[in-house]
């Protein structure tokens, strides 16, 4: 929900912080004293296309800032996560633009793009007027915006794309390697022949490399571990001088009042290290090939891994997994192709899951379409509507253009006058037809709408009386649901508001003009009505008449 918009030098408005409350918030006031100007604003917090002309004369630039509550489930949320933001409980949109025409844009007083902040903005604020032209006059959305209104689960069916995608990704790669393959038959052959021959195994480079180096110093290493022996050996060895240690302070440590048992354990311990000790380099020594040969051999082996690996491209120890692919792509050809059929069955198998899950969503669609249909229609009479007719068109794509929704493309199409046929939303009505469409619309999704707040632009032009009577009493319903905020010239719709502010255009005491909104509340409230009903003079029976329709 929006709960505060700061304005700062954007044309006729110098400086103005707004408190948005739940429910239906009126926008009333004189043609001309700035109530698009506090659209424009919100429409730039939002991500709306900038200019330099909206910076109010005289100042260096124009800044709007706009606060939304965030609720734990709210989509903008996961569109903040995508963007490494870290969501808090409330979030603020900012746009700064200078008199070029350049702007900056902020989430949470870190720099976005603006496409990211257009993104969050369509997420939180839904505005219809007689030019606009977002949210549900775009055809995209309509797909998912009847499924969200037929509570239409889409995730088996999105498990099924997924599935024959997968299969059909791997039908396609094995085909492209049975084709390679067909074409290389004499290399694989002798590839195969030559690996197999060579048998390589994996982390053997690293095996002989060190087995190598060992053979090569093989002269130096056991000069050094004979010396280490006859250090150890020398004169009975260190064991058994540890050892003879160890029984000398045994004969006294009765004696000794437990000050030798500490020197006699540490003997003990270095005994033992000192015959493990002997033991290992008596192994190590037992298992050092000085075999000139032999260290031929292992050089030899080698390199012809090496060799191997240089002619094919890959590394040593990718050997063995080469030769496992050689091999399998030539069982592929002299089979005749088992393998690419198997996949190519799986993939019809897998298309069979998706088409059927497919067609169960289509027809939940249409029940969904005929339910939205009738519930819309039923709106349209009371808001001088009743000879237009609202349709859910739904049709099959073509198989290419099948995705994770199914195989539907949906529209939402009007037909203001009878025997026409219907068209889109954006193209057949009138600006006042199609705000008063788009109320009845939201009326019937209410329940399933994910944006928390909208924005109504003048929805009662052209009308009044009895249509404008009805069409408040649709914002205050719709108001129950979602945060409704309705520019308006009807003291009907004005009545109807939770909150009212009043637009008004005065002196800035320099010779110019600044906008100022104000909350009206009980008496400056019947008046403003009552200005509305009767014009400038304001009469007994104007002041009357707005009492009645306050008291609705």
């Amino acid at each position: 929900m929006l709960v505060g918009l700061s304005i700062r030098d954007v044309l006729l408005i110098d400086k103005l912080d707004l408190a948005f409350r739940p429910g239906l918030t009126v926008l009333t006031g004189e043609t001309g004293a700035g109530k698009s100007i506090l659209l424009d604003s919100l429409g730039l917090a939002l991500g709306a296309r900038s200019e330099g002309g909206l910076v109010r004369p005289g100042a260096q630039g124009l800044s709007v800032t706009a606060e939304f509550d965030l609720p734990d489930d709210h989509p903008a949320r996961a569109i903040l996560l995508e963007n490494d933001m870290t969501p808090g409980e409330s979030l603020l949109l900012r746009r700064a633009v200078g008199t070029d025409g350049r702007s900056r844009a902020f989430v949470d007083d870190q720099p976005v793009s603006v496409a990211l902040l257009r993104r969050l903005g369509d997420a939180l604020v839904e505005i219809h007027g007689q030019f606009a032209n977002i949210g549900l006059l775009d055809p995209g959305t309509h797909l998912d915006v009847l499924d969200r209104f037929g509570g239409i689960d889409l995730f088996a069916l999105s498990t099924a794309w997924r599935a024959w995608r997968d299969a059909v990704k791997a039908r396609e790669e094995a085909e492209a390697a049975f084709t390679r393959a067909q074409g290389q038959q004499d290399f694989l052959r002798h590839a195969v022949d030559e690996l197999s021959m060579l048998a390589p195994q994996p982390d053997e480079e690293a095996a002989l490399a060190e087995r190598r180096a060992l053979m090569m110093h093989g002269e130096k290493l056991m000069e050094g571990m004979n010396a280490a022996m006859e250090f150890l050996t020398r004169q009975g060895g260190v064991e058994h001088a540890l050892r003879s240690a160890e029984r000398s302070l045994h004969r006294v440590a009765d004696k000794a009042e437990g000050l030798l048992d500490p020197v006699i354990a540490a003997l003990d311990r270095a005994a033992i290290e000192a015959e493990e000790a002997q033991a290992l380099l008596e192994k190590a020594s037992a298992s050092l090939d000085l075999d000139p040969g032999a260290l031929e051999k292992v050089e030899e082996r080698l390199f012809a891994l090496r060799a191997a690996a240089r002619k094919h491209g890959v590394a040593v120890d990718d050997l063995a997994a080469l030769q496992a692919r050689f091999a399998a792509e030539l069982s592929e050809i002299e089979t005749g192709g088992d393998g690419v059929r198997k996949l190519k069955q799986a993939e019809e198998a897998a298309h069979g899951v998706f088409a059927a899950e497919a067609r169960r969503v289509s027809a939940a669609r249409q029940q969904a379409a005929k339910k939205l249909d009738a519930g819309v229609a039923a709106e349209l009479p009371p808001l001088k509507l009743d000879k237009a007719r609202f349709a859910t068109r739904i049709e099959t794509r073509e198989e290419r253009d099948w995705n994770e929704t199914g195989i539907d493309q949906v529209a939402f199409e009007i037909a203001t006058n009878p025997g026409l046929p219907p068209g889109p939303l954006a193209k057949i009505a009138s600006g006042g037809e199609l705000s008063r469409f788009m109320l009845a619309l939201k009326l019937v999704l209410a329940d399933s709408a994910t944006i928390p707040s909208m924005v109504f632009d003048e929805v009662d032009s052209g009308v009044g009386g009895a249509v404008a009577a009805a069409i408040g009493e649709r914002l205050g319903k719709l108001a129950e649901t979602v945060q409704v905020l309705v520019v308006t010239h009807s003291p009907q719709v004005a009545a109807r508001g939770d909150q009212h502010w009043h637009v008004a255009k005065g002196d800035d005491g320099k010779g110019g003009f600044v906008t100022r909104i104000g909350t009206l509340e009980s008496g400056a409230r019947r008046e403003e009505v009552a200005r509305m009903l009767s014009g400038a003079q304001i009469t007994d029976e104007a002041r009357a008449a707005a009492d009645r329709l306050l008291s609705v």
